[in-house]
């Protein structure tokens, strides 16, 4: 059985990547066989909830993905979201801010895209890249990025207090299986497409980034908006871990489909 808690962030403690192993395959030591026979139950709960979430239209999740290059962010929504409703699942990439965007507070670009009642949203990459990226590349001031894990501590209670469940997911990858997937990506044309050459530079800033993450999950894994890393060298055993935690926080906020319209049993179909 999979244990997702083991990857929950415990509010107050303090994150250090290196002792959190992205090989794991805890509860699925049968290996990937049965991991892969485990998913689709996975999908089809998931589907269901997502339905029900749909049809009663008054709950809503935000799903926050966030990975260093290659961590499997787009693979992880293919295969989790596998089968779900699209109607009820919109997916919203950040990429660089725009002149408008840098125009205003930081948060601006973040709040439109939020879920409105009855649906899934998912941020891949979010309001985390203003504490990374802008840190490690010094963009801007320490003291002005050091405020911001609690603009987000604060922006993500006010969503959680309107009634947004906010799972965040850390797609734990090492340096090596890194190195492993860019080296795929320069030798299959298909694959290409997806390099820039940012990413080589970022890759040289590990070490940062690493850093940078640690203190991140530290300071912002929250009761209301908890952290999870998620171990990601095996995309069969991320894919599970991510699902099961997602299914879990489905099955908590517990959806119903509503009552039908009073009078439905008289009617007859001619």
């Amino acid at each position: 059985m999979l244990d997702i808690s083991r990857y929950r962030v415990a509010p107050g403690s303090e994150v250090d990547l290196s002792s959190l192993d992205p090989d794991s395959k805890a509860g699925f030591e049968g290996g990937k066989q049965e991991g892969k026979e485990t998913l689709p139950d996975l999908n089809a709960k998931l589907a269901d909830l997502q339905r029900r979430l749909w049809a009663e239209s008054s709950q809503k999740l935000l799903v926050v993905l966030q990975a260093m290059d290659t961590g499997g962010k787009d693979g992880t929504i293919r295969h989790v979201f596998k089968g779900v409703n699209p109607q009820g699942v919109i997916v919203h990439g950040f990429t660089k801010p725009n002149e408008v965007e840098l125009a205003r507070d930081y948060l601006w670009r973040i709040h439109p895209h939020v879920p409105p009642s009855g649906v899934v949203s998912i941020f891949n990459r979010s309001h985390y890249e203003d504490v990374l990226v802008v840190r490690v590349r010094n963009l801007i001031p320490e003291e002005r990025w050091r405020r911001r894990y609690q603009h987000i501590n604060d922006f993500e209670r006010l969503l959680t207090d309107e009634g947004t469940t906010i799972v965040k997911l850390f797609l734990h990858i090492s340096n090596e299986e890194q190195r492993n997937r860019l080296e795929a990506r320069l030798e299959e044309p298909e694959k290409r497409w997806k390099l820039h050459e940012s990413d080589f530079d970022d890759r040289n800033l590990w070490d940062q980034f690493q850093t940078a993450y640690e203190e991140a999950l530290t300071r912002t894994s929250t009761e209301n908006a908890p952290w999870y890393v998620v171990p990601a060298n095996r995309k069969w055993y991320r894919n599970l871990v991510v699902s099961s935690i997602l299914v879990d926080a489905l099955e908590r906020m517990d959806p119903r489909y509503p009552d039908p319209e009073p009078g439905l049993e008289a009617l007859v179909v001619t």
